[in-house]
C-alpha cells in the first residue's frame, strides 16, 4: 500500500512516497486488463497553503490487454504522470478530477485507491497488436493475420436491396 505519513509531512514539508502495487493485489480485481509485473509508483507529497495534501509523480508498468481486432494478447508499456489533491472537505468544490477527500485526524493517508483510479482512467482500452492487423473473419472467426478463410466475401444484407436497385438504375 502507498501511504503518506502526515506527521512526517508536517515536519518536513515534502515527503517521497515510493512503492510498488503488486499485479495480483485485490486493488486490480475486475478492471478489464492485467499488469505484467508490479506497478512502480514514485510520488512526492507536500502540503498546500490551505491544508490540502498534493501528490505529484508518476506510475509505470507493463499492461497486458487484448487486441481490439484479433483478440490476441498485447503487452504495452504504460507510464502516467499523476497529480492528486487530497482535501478535508470536497463540498463546494468543482469535481474536475484529481480531487480526493481524506480524514485529517489520522496519522497516515492511504493513496493506493486514488492511484488505482487515476491509472484505470488513463489506460487506453483500444489497443491493437499491429497497425496492419486485419482482425477476425466476421463469419467464421478465423484470425485473418494467420491466413485466409473459405467464407464468401460477398454476403449481402437484404435490407440494402432497395438501395442497390436504385444504384443500378
Amino acid at each position: 500500500m502507498l501511504r503518506v505519513n502526515l506527521g512526517q509531512l508536517g515536519r518536513e514539508a515534502s515527503v517521497a512516497v515510493d512503492g510498488r502495487l503488486p499485479n495480483d493485489e485485490e486493488l486490480w480485481k475486475d478492471v478489464g486488463f492485467s499488469w505484467v509485473g508490479d506497478v512502480e509508483v514514485r510520488l512526492r507529497a507536500s502540503y498546500a497553503g490551505t491544508g490540502e495534501v498534493v501528490l505529484r509523480g508518476e506510475a509505470d508498468g507493463t499492461l497486458s490487454q487484448e487486441c481490439r481486432r484479433c483478440l490476441m494478447q498485447v503487452e504495452t508499456r504504460f507510464k502516467k504522470h499523476l497529480t492528486m489533491v487530497f482535501v478535508t472537505d470536497t463540498s463546494g468544490q468543482d469535481d474536475d478530477g484529481g480531487l480526493y477527500a481524506f480524514e485529517p485526524e489520522g496519522s497516515e493517508l492511504d493513496v493506493s485507491h486514488a492511484v488505482r483510479e487515476e491509472l484505470i482512467l488513463a489506460v487506453n482500452p483500444y489497443v491493437v497488436c499491429d497497425p496492419e492487423c486485419v482482425g477476425l473473419c466476421p463469419s467464421c472467426g478465423v484470425n485473418l493475420n494467420e491466413g485466409a478463410c473459405d467464407c464468401s466475401v460477398e454476403e449481402v444484407d437484404p435490407r440494402w436491396a432497395a438501395l442497390r436497385d436504385l444504384k443500378s438504375e
